[in-house]
């Protein structure tokens, strides 16, 4: 299954319930996940090479309904290509998201002396399982995937595929959107949405799982914070991820809304 299945027309697209948020809407982490996934699947064709980061904006909320995406190519170079790609409801001229994705052709360097680090593999496996419901009871973004943490990382394998095509880059930013509510400094205190993700990765990850050690910030008297963090596949570090955060009251319950 799919989180987001295509449409008949090219670019739009059925966001399926594992996309939703736990509140109301999609998810951002489902969201950057899709827009970069069209990326990496044009770069496939255009022989870019690798996603290396993307930074999301997160605009407004995306509702739960069919959606159509356009990318647009800053720069195709030779060993650095840039690419946009924003997203709209499909009946709606006003826009929820847009990612800016930069890709890079490996090539070797030869730097005499360097020696890759390569420790023991890690085995999330031991750790225990973590679950979230959200907040309106129904499957909703963490739902698509297997959460574990222990010694000091939360460990995420992606059970269902964003969309076919999609690259390494896209499967770790669901994980990757958690960063910020791993490490709250609260529980059940504040909602603490961010309106911004950005990933850089400077290795591909190996195998399904994505790691996050993470680190919270957060200025209540502002009503601002930072989530950061970095990412591991199960060989070692493969990046680092960021995103401001805004605090704000808890979204009524629908029940008791009028």
């Amino acid at each position: 299954m799919s989180i987001f299945e295509p449409l008949s027309a090219p670019n739009h697209w059925q966001p399926s319930a594992l996309a939703a948020g736990p509140f109301a809407g999609l998810q951002g982490g489902a969201v950057a996940s899709l827009l970069t996934a069209e990326v990496e699947a044009l770069a496939a064709e255009r022989k870019w090479g690798a996603a290396v980061s993307v930074t999301a904006w997160f605009l407004r909320p995306t509702p739960m309904a069919n959606l159509r995406t356009r990318l647009s190519v800053l720069t195709e170079g030779g060993r650095v290509s840039v690419v946009d790609n924003t997203l709209w409801p499909d009946d709606d001229a006003q826009p929820c998201a847009t990612v800016r994705v930069t890709l890079s052709r490996e090539r070797a360097v030869e730097l005499p002396g360097f020696v890759d680090a390569a420790g023991e593999a890690a085995d999330p496996l031991r750790f225990p399982l973590r679950t979230r419901q959200a907040a309106h009871g129904r499957p909703w973004f963490m739902d698509a995937m297997e959460a574990r943490a222990g010694d000091g990382v939360a460990w995420f394998r992606l059970n269902h595929r964003i969309i076919d095509g999609a690259g390494p880059l896209s499967s770790v930013l669901g994980p990757a959107d958690w960063t910020h509510g791993i490490a709250r400094p609260l529980e059940n205190a504040v909602a603490d949405p961010n309106p911004n993700l950005t990933v850089q990765l400077f290795r591909q990850p190996l195998g399904e799982w994505v790691g996050v050690r993470a680190q919270t910030r957060w200025r209540p008297a502002a009503g601002l914070g930072i989530g950061s963090g970095t990412l591991l596949d199960v060989h070692g570090e493969i990046g680092r991820v960021s995103m401001a955060v805004v605090l704000v009251p808890f979204p009524k319950p629908a029940a008791a809304a009028s």
